[in-house]
């Protein structure tokens, strides 16, 4: 499964406004909710908020990974959005977060849930791939990174 297969690019968000866990993931949810008719936007916060809940998804070296499973959905979505600030996500390094990978699956996704969270962790530990989101001038030049680091993998 290629990341860019599941991403859209119409959700991305370059500048995020939010400088909380619960705006930056409101925001999120505003965005993916617009793209993809379906999706209801305070559906999909709950659920992530939920997931916060348990524990942060803030991995470190100012990534996050939210991500949830909602009802009713056919297909895994992801998409992707940038803090330049950084944000307190109540990550594991306790460093601000800048760069946001969201992933929302059906609630019966099982492995290809896993092997998608799996996939993009594995894209987040590269330094480079992530200096090149920060640097990124436009959603066409998010899309570029992610096809390179998908064919790389």
């Amino acid at each position: 499964m290629n990341i860019s297969e599941i991403l859209v690019p119409d959700a991305m968000i370059l500048d995020l406004a939010g400088g909380s866990k619960r705006e930056i993931l409101a925001e999120m949810a505003a965005a993916l909710a617009k793209a993809e008719p379906g999706i209801g936007e305070d559906q999909l916060h709950t659920v992530l908020m939920e997931r916060e809940d348990l524990q942060s998804t803030g991995i470190g070296e100012s990534v996050a990974i939210p991500h949830g499973k909602l009802p009713g959905l056919s297909r895994l979505l992801a998409s992707f959005a940038r803090s330049r600030a950084g944000v307190d996500f109540a990550s594991i390094d306790g460093q601000p977060t800048q760069l946001f990978f969201l992933l929302v699956v059906p609630e019966n996704s099982g492995g290809q849930h896993l092997k998608a969270l799996a996939r993009i962790s594995r894209f987040f530990r590269d330094g480079e791939f992530r200096t090149r989101l920060l640097d990124a001038e436009s959603r066409e030049d998010v899309l570029g990174v992610i096809e390179e680091q998908d064919a790389k993998f």
